[in-house]
């Protein structure tokens, strides 16, 4: 299993990892702040500086899932990780990678007051060699105060485990830690496991639209980005079939009619991903009484949205934008289209 640390820069995530794994019997400490420091030698400095921070970076939340999985695949026992996760969407798709290998994460989030967390900020010490070392450590965790406010007062104290941290010491928190990670007072985060693909798969998508014709996206807690309601189809099951279940799955919304296709759509492989065929059905309209039986929030959705074609193009990656421009393209003329990475062929 993972022990998740969280909170916010300087709230002592460090000191009490490296107190915890002596409390916890086979205990590592990973910081996913090696990943971090490794980033300058993998990618080139232009790339970098299109970010400013690394979290923001694909490869960073990637390398932190395969480099915690192959840890434990080495080690076994327990990962103490002391990091600040302060956006939902790096949070459900680091753990719901970790869930999709069948590793479970408590999440732990010290929450010492804010007059303390200043005051400890202060007091960090400056590497005297470090170029801009005042604005790049100690500013840096300034700055994202009011960040972590606004994750706690959204989504962050609901999440995780609350510790706080202000009168208590390094050792005496990773004390309090271990007994309810021991006692189970700190379940496993609620995430769906969504098994990575070994191989090309088939997904059903399934296009639900309102009374204004606006199309249904939903924002999956297991992988990042908007995307149709639907799901890969399983062993012999019938695609559409597999896009009826997936919506009654998601959304609590049980469609009484085999869905029309709409487009078959090949995703070409990109590695790590092994692409496959993706299929758009149309699951017709809602009326507003249906539309506001969503089962929203709950594991799988974070979110949901009726949006127009042209909302669409600001959420949806661009291939899979286009297979839903050209699946409503398809809609008006009642005719299905076969794609391949987007593009109609033949």
């Amino acid at each position: 299993m993972i022990v998740w640390i969280n909170g916010a820069f300087g709230a002592g995530k460090t000191t009490t990892a490296r107190e915890l794994i002596e409390l916890i019997p086979n205990s590592t400490l990973f910081d996913p702040e090696v990943i971090g420091g490794a980033l300058p030698h993998l990618l080139p400095a232009k790339h970098l500086a299109e970010v400013g921070d690394y979290q923001d970076l694909p490869i960073w939340r990637r390398l932190v899932i395969d480099t915690a999985a192959a840890m434990l695949a080495e080690l076994g026992g327990t990962l103490v990780v002391p990091m600040t996760l302060l956006r939902q969407e790096y949070r459900d798709e680091i753990f719901g990678g970790l869930a999709a290998r069948r590793i479970g994460v408590r999440h732990i989030l010290l929450a010492p007051a804010e007059t303390i967390l200043r005051e400890r900020i202060a007091g960090r010490e400056v590497p005297p060699d470090l170029p801009d070392g005042e604005m790049r450590v100690r500013q840096w965790s300034y700055d994202h105060i009011e960040p972590y406010r606004a994750a706690l007062a959204s989504w962050l104290t609901a999440d995780a485990h609350l510790v706080d941290t202000s009168a208590l010491t390094p050792y005496a928190t990773a004390v309090r830690i271990a007994e309810a990670v021991g006692s189970g007072t700190v379940p496993v985060c609620d995430i769906v496991q969504t098994p990575e693909p070994t191989a090309e798969t088939v997904a059903s998508g399934v296009l639900l639209f309102d009374e204004h014709d606006r199309v249904l996206l939903v924002d999956p807690t297991y992988k990042a980005g908007w995307e149709f309601p639907g799901g890969v189809v399983e062993p012999g099951e019938a695609p559409a079939r597999a896009g009826v279940r997936e919506v009654a799955e998601e959304t609590g919304i049980r469609l009484a009619d085999v869905p029309r296709l709409l487009v078959v759509d090949w995703e070409p492989p990109a590695p790590p991903g092994y692409g496959g065929l993706r299929l758009l059905f149309d699951g017709g309209r809602l009326d507003s009484a249906a539309a506001e039986r969503l089962l929203l929030p709950g594991p799988e959705l974070r979110d949901c949205r009726f949006v127009t074609e042209r909302e669409a193009a600001d959420l949806l990656p661009p291939v899979r934008y286009e297979r839903l421009r050209w699946a409503l393209r398809a809609r008006e003329r009642g005719a299905a289209l076969y794609l391949e990475a987007g593009v109609p062929v033949g």
